[in-house]
This record gives structure tokens, sequence and C-alpha cells, in this order.
């Protein structure tokens, strides 16, 4: 069975604690990615999505050019083991009800998953799991 880590983004982009949300999602919309971590100078404090930015952010009705990413961000970032598996984190997903984990290495935040990751894994995998079996199947003889 496959592993977190490899299907992770390993290079996850990163912003500034004060970056405004309007910039934020900016960053979001050029990098083509549905979340950055966010830092204090070097050490990893949260992470931000785009479903923070929209229920948090933007429902509330501030000005997205002042609010900064600190004021919306999810902290601590949940984690998971790059070594566990897709399904492990499939349902840690579902249980913590996030759609982004940091990945983890020696408790080192390596890389991002993201449901969308997921989602790409299970269609590969469903793909070749039916043109396999089809290679063994019978033809159909079609029946007036």
């Amino acid at each position: 069975m496959a592993t977190v880590s490899q299907i992770a983004n390993k290079s996850p982009k990163s912003i500034g604690l004060k970056m405004s949300i309007a910039s934020a999602a900016r960053t979001m919309r050029q990098a083509r990615v549905g979340s950055l971590l966010v830092k204090k100078g070097k050490q990893l404090v949260g992470i931000v999505t785009d479903t923070d930015i929209v229920r948090r952010a933007v429902a509330s009705g501030k000005p997205l050019g002042k609010l900064t990413v600190e004021k919306i961000m999810t902290a601590p970032i949940c984690t998971i083991e790059g070594s566990e598996t897709i399904d492990d984190a499939q349902d840690m997903m579902a249980e913590l009800g996030v759609r982004h984990l940091g990945v983890t290495k020696n408790d080192e935040i390596i890389g991002v998953v993201s449901v969308r990751d997921l989602l790409r894994h299970y269609k590969r995998y469903a793909q070749s799991k039916i043109s396999t079996e089809s290679m063994y199947e019978e033809p159909k003889i079609a029946q007036d």
C-alpha cells in the first residue's frame, strides 16, 4: 500500500504570520495550491487554507487587505507521519474534519497532503485496477 509521503506535496509554500488574507489568496492562486504553511521566523506555527479564507475571513465581512493570516489560520498544524498509509490519512482527515495534513518525518514537517491528493491517488488506483481486470475478462458477445 502507498504511503502518505509518496503522494504528498514535498515543496509546500509558506508565508509569514502578518501577510494579509488578500495576499495569501493571491499566493495560493499563483501556486495553484489550497493551503499555505504559516511561519513565525523559521518556525512553522500554523496552516491557512482556502476554506479558512472563505469561512473565517470573507464570511466575516472584514477588509481582506487588512486582516492577517494570523487571525484565521489553524494552529497547531494537524500532522501525520509520512510512513502512514493513505487510508490512515483519509481516516484522520475525516476524524479531525480537516482537508490538509502536514506530513512529518522525524517530527519535522516535510510536506502537505490534501484531500485532492487522496482523490488523485484513489482515482489512479481504481483506473489501474479496472484496466488490469479487463485484461483477464473474456470478450462479451452481443446477442441479437
